[in-house]
């Protein structure tokens, strides 16, 4: 993983048409080197919008453990993944604010997604902590969240982190900051190992 996360990221492609500029996680999922076996952990996974594509790469010798507070998106990611028969999705009903938040082993994870959450929660500190606790030496973790520009949709300003928050955030909690990436036009991506 080490040689694809420090490649440099590609410039800006134009935006796909009919997306309206948003991530298209097929593409955005490209830039995490994710490979057949391995194991991710999607916090806040919500109704899947990483989680499925996900499944799909990483192949039934993987596991994705769809991580999030309300029950009723891991009902819609486990009606999904079974129409879908991935059986390696495992949703996890979990507070990820809280210490050992994910319920899962220290070290389980080959990598971390945390997309769209932090402007959800009061406690972002403890999202990272927990990242760094579950992932393994060597592993990765890629933050996707609405960037500062102002849109006609997304959260409120005020709600949103910062790019550099963000990496503050992951740096003090044990990740190397690698890279940027294109997460699409109303979204900063970054990208670290531990």
């Amino acid at each position: 993983m080490a040689d694809t996360l420090s490649r440099s990221a590609s410039p800006r492609p134009a935006q796909t048409p009919g997306s309206g500029g948003f991530m298209q996680p097929e593409r955005v999922l490209r830039f995490f080197d994710l490979r057949p076996g391995m194991i991710v952990a999607d916090f806040g996974a919500g109704a899947g919008y990483f989680t499925i594509p996900v499944a799909r790469i990483i192949g039934d010798n993987g596991k994705v453990y769809a991580i999030d507070i309300q029950k009723n998106a891991l009902d819609s990611i486990k009606a999904r993944a079974a129409l879908e028969h991935l059986l390696q999705v495992e949703p996890v009903w979990a507070d990820l604010e809280l210490q050992n938040g994910s319920h899962l082993p220290a070290s389980a994870a080959d990598f971390v997604v945390v997309a769209n959450i932090l402007f959800q929660v009061e406690k972002k500190r403890e999202i990272f902590l927990e990242a760094a606790r579950i992932v393994r030496s060597g592993g990765g973790l890629a933050v996707l969240e609405w960037d500062q520009r102002p849109f006609a949709m997304g959260p409120a300003l005020v709600l949103r982190v910062p790019q550099a928050e963000a990496r503050r955030l992951a740096e003090s909690a044990g990740f190397s900051f690698v890279r940027e990436f294109d997460a699409g036009g109303h979204h900063y991506g970054l990208l670290f190992k531990k």
